[in-house]
Formats: C-alpha cells, structure tokens, sequence
C-alpha cells in the first residue's frame, strides 16, 4: 500500500503509487510506528524541495531516520518542481544549493531586498499558500497569458500548469495534452501558485517540468 506521502498543487497530501521526480518536507509530521499521517500538515513553515537521491544516502519514508531511532522529517513526492513550487514549497539550500539561491535571488530582485535570506521567502509563502491557510487569488481567462510559465491555476479540483499560450491538465502520473486558454474562458479560476513565487518566475526563475509536459 503505497503511503501518504505524495503532495498535489493544492498542497494537500495523498496516498497514491507515483512519486514524481522531487521530493520535499515540511518537518516531521508523521508517526513512525503507523508511517501514517499526524493531524498536523506541517511543523515549520519553512517548506523545501529536495532530490530524491544524495550522495547515495537512503532514507526509510516515514520511517526513524534521526539519531537514536528517532522520527526523522516527513518524506513528501512531487511530480515536478512545478507541482512543489504550487504547494507552496521553494527549493532546499542543503541538497540543492545552486536552486535554492538562484530562487532565493530572483526573490530580492523581485522585491527590491538588497540581502535576500530564506526566511524572509518563507515568512511570505507560509501566509500565501492554500494548505498553510492562504486565499488563492482569482483571475480571469483572460489575464492566464500575464501569469508566468510555471504558474499553476484551478477550476475547482482540476489543476492546470501554464506554460507558453497552453494549459497543461495536472495529475500524479503527469501532465495532459495542453489546451488553450480560451478553452477556459468563463470558468471560475484562481492562482494556485503562492504570490511569491509568481514573482520568483517572472523575474526568470525556470522551474523543472516532468517529462510530459514536453509530450
């Protein structure tokens, strides 16, 4: 049975086989006894996108992974970076240091901070995202082609990642054929995509796509 690990651009957690190419925590959330869920979704705001494999370190999921056989952070799986960057998640400065500080950059340009640090990126995101209690903001079909490629939109329960003039159906095994975005005029949409971030990638930030966004 697979376990509830795998995040969508809600920000909420699943229990399905696909794991994605990115994986990510949000500190220890979980009970390693049951390697389920607590009630709690997070411990610390601060919420990070990691590799899957390092220098050949393997971690048991939801496992004892700390000293003493202690619960070590909660192992969660995106699709892509997209997916983590719409859940509210940027990216690890441990595992991947040369992201983390080109996002954590493009931040300070974005908002004119001269000395940029993650904490402050984390501070915004944690008030923005949907599943640490943000309120995704609405837009119309007609101000998709604004939005950034990376930049993820929902009508209802569907997700749809933007990239070019195409919106890209999202689901844990990958992306859909892309439609136009008059495909969507008229549709009650809003912005997945925390506030921050959007403006991480329009200053240029270029996140990582699965595969099937190229298909």
């Amino acid at each position: 049975m697979p376990l509830q690990n795998r995040v969508d651009p809600f920000g909420a957690i699943h229990a399905v086989p696909e794991r994605g190419l990115f994986m990510g925590n949000r500190g220890i959330i979980h009970d390693p006894e049951t390697k389920t869920l607590l009630r709690k979704r997070w411990a610390l705001p601060a919420w990070i996108i990691c590799v899957c494999q390092r220098r050949g370190v393997r971690r048991e999921p939801m496992g004892r992974n700390r000293p003493g056989g202690k619960a070590g952070w909660t192992e969660l799986f995106f699709l892509d970076e997209v997916t983590a960057l719409a859940a509210g998640h940027r990216p690890c400065f441990f595992c991947r240091r040369e992201r983390a500080t080109d996002f954590v950059g493009r931040f300070g340009e974005a908002f004119d901070v001269p000395e940029p640090r993650a904490p402050m990126v984390d501070k915004r995101l944690h008030k923005e995202r949907l599943a640490s209690g943000g309120r995704p903001p609405a837009v119309s079909s007609d101000e998709l082609a604004g939005l950034p490629d990376g930049a993820v939109v929902a009508e209802g329960e569907t997700a749809y990642a933007l990239r070019g003039d195409k919106a890209l159906r999202w689901s844990f095994a990958g992306y859909a054929d892309p439609v136009s975005f008059d495909r969507l005029t008229d549709r009650p949409l809003r912005v997945l995509t925390p506030a921050t971030s959007i403006s991480v990638l329009r200053q240029g930030y270029a996140p990582v796509w699965h595969p099937s966004a190229d298909t």
